[in-house]
């Protein structure tokens, strides 16, 4: 081979008139050595050593498409509350992972990061205000693509766990079964998949380990009942994303005029609107087994509201307009403390079929709605919603309301369970069959007290012991149920082909509420005038079927 260069090299320097014996004594360039991507075994099937690290890396996605129909109660047109009225939705989601782990004295040292992205179009569980109100997504503003198309971006995870500390973008370790077996995502339970948390782990022994979380409040706010929004400038601009913005501004009153007889008579008006000062804290104990697992769950949520706004409010005194010369003396409200519990089990039943499993869980909370996830199919982060175009009524989720009275903060509670089983009827072939059921209470007193000031705001629920009052829907106590199943086909592995069908219920759990979606027009004048016939529901319900095929790699 040496002999080959020689000649190659004396071939050259001839062409450039250099002697051979010269041209015998030029560096010969070798080629740098290849660096092979090795195999790395110690953490399962797909890892590889980064070239030139220790450091072990997975990388690994999702591909998926959707389609979901539902029935839709709007015959309004698309600009009013109650549109647009859309029958069918649209999905297509891509996700990619990185797994990064390296041994260290101290254990697995790990950095994991997920992104997600999508395009969401149609009816409102596909193109969800849930994500849009806590800026995952945005909204197209067209006139026939506002709140029907939406793009979605998210850092699903971002995590480092060392020496059982986890910390970063993570699910919250308070959840257990988070929509595991469902397409829909629709029982009433836990699942916040994303948020931003600091935690520490760790091993009992015997299966047993416990956790304490410190995680964002952000991602567990229902908010507080507020009984009006503030007017914004962008609303003369014509921007379409207004109702957006003007969410941001909630404010509710309270008592701050009186005359002298102590009768109420003027109302200022609270910022609603909850900071970020406490962190949400998480205690989680469980306990893992070959036949399953089972989880204990518990957490504490501040709730807090801003500042009176003394100086400008609303009302008479004896006939005269309220002024500062007849204000009540009021401090800062009082933060309160709301507080979650959730039971959680798990049962492997392999003697059914490999891979069947049994979810059983129950969660109780008081100002903490979001622990529960009695919002969760209806949407999130939202003081009142429903997932049915135009329906009836909507549900009312506040995690407390204000007593104008005592300037006090009332909490609501919640509650939820579920039950979700998978079944394999082969090892390509399985179903999931899964039932729910939550209530929100409020406050006992709550709706009447805020009623209180309706006469002077024309806000809230109505006057107490008017017709308009007994049948409006704030603040209205509610209860949810829902019941569905799926067939999901797997030919190969990793593809699954399905679809998925529910039906869900929810209503009042006393009495009867105004019939919104065919009567739109039934206000507190008309309602309260006793010659006007009334038209009433106790509940609504819908049927929902999404169709899914997706991709893991």
């Amino acid at each position: 081979m040496r002999s080959i260069d020689r000649i190659l090299l004396a071939s050259a320097a001839s062409l450039i008139g250099l002697p051979a014996a010269q041209a015998a004594d030029l560096p010969v360039k070798k080629a740098a050595p290849v660096e092979y991507v090795r195999v790395c075994s110690t953490y399962g099937a797909g890892f590889f050593y980064i070239p030139g690290t220790d450091t072990c890396l997975r990388l690994s996605g999702r591909t998926r498409f959707e389609y979901g129909y539902q029935a839709s109660y709007s015959r309004a047109p698309g600009t009013t509350a109650a549109g647009p009225g859309d029958y069918s939705g649209y999905r297509g989601l891509a996700r990619i992972n990185l797994d990064a782990r390296t041994k260290t004295d101290y254990g697995t040292l790990r950095a994991f990061l997920r992104l997600e992205a999508a395009s969401r179009t149609g009816i409102p569980t596909i193109h969800s205000g849930t994500q849009t109100r806590i800026a995952n997504a945005f909204p197209a503003l067209g006139a026939d693509g506002f709140g029907r198309v939406q793009q979605y971006f998210n850092t699903d995870k971002a995590f480092i766990q060392f020496a059982g500390f986890t910390a970063g973008r993570a699910s919250s370790f308070y959840d257990f079964y988070a929509h595991d077996f469902e397409i829909i995502a629709s029982s009433l339970s836990s699942d916040v998949a994303s948020t931003n948390l600091a935690a520490y782990t760790a091993t009992l022994g015997n299966g047993f380990s416990a956790t304490i979380s410190m995680e964002d409040p952000s991602f567990r706010r229902t908010p507080l009942f507020s009984a009006q929004t503030a007017a914004v400038a962008a609303a003369a601009t014509g921007n379409s994303s207004v109702a957006l913005y003007a969410q941001t501004n909630a404010l509710t009153p309270l008592f701050v005029g009186y005359s002298a007889a102590g009768v109420p008579t003027g109302v200022g008006f609270v910022d609603m609107i909850e900071r970020n000062r406490l962190p949400d804290f998480v205690g989680v104990l469980r306990y893992d087994q070959p036949w399953g697992s089972a989880q204990l769950s518990a957490a504490v949520h501040e709730l807090n509201v801003g500042s009176t706004a003394l100086g400008t409010f609303v009302g008479t005194n004896l006939g005269t307009a309220a002024s500062n010369t007849n204000l009540r003396a009021t401090g800062r409200t009082p933060s309160e403390y709301g507080w979650a519990v959730q039971g959680g089990l798990k049962i492997n039943l392999p003697f059914i079929a490999p891979g069947d499993t049994l979810y059983l869980q129950g969660s109780y909370a008081e100002g903490a709605g979001m622990y529960t996830g009695v919002t969760a199919y209806m949407g999130s982060y939202a003081g009142s919603a429903s997932s049915i175009q135009g329906s009836a009524f909507s549900q009312f989720f506040n995690d407390a309301t204000l007593n104008p009275f005592t300037n006090r903060l009332e909490l609501s509670t919640t509650f939820s369970a579920v039950a979700s089983l998978l079944h394999y009827w082969n090892p390509t072939l399985r179903s999931a069959l899964f039932g729910s059921y939550g209530e929100v209470t409020f406050a006992q007193g709550a709706r009447a007290a805020q009623g209180a000031y309706y006469s002077l705001t024309t806000t809230g629920p109505g006057t107490p012991g008017t017709r308009f009052f007994d049948l409006s829907q704030t603040l209205r106590d509610s209860y949810r149920f829902v019941v569905g199943g799926s067939l999901i086909w797997s030919p190969v592995k990793d593809l699954d082909i399905g679809a998925e069908a529910i039906y869900t219920k929810f209503g009042v759990q006393n009495g009867r509420v105004l019939d919104l979606s065919r009567f739109p027009g039934q206000n507190a004048a008309y309602v309260n005038n006793l010659a006007n016939p009334v038209f009433t529901t106790t509940s609504v319900d819908v049927i929902q079927v999404r169709a899914r095929v997706q991709r893991d790699f």
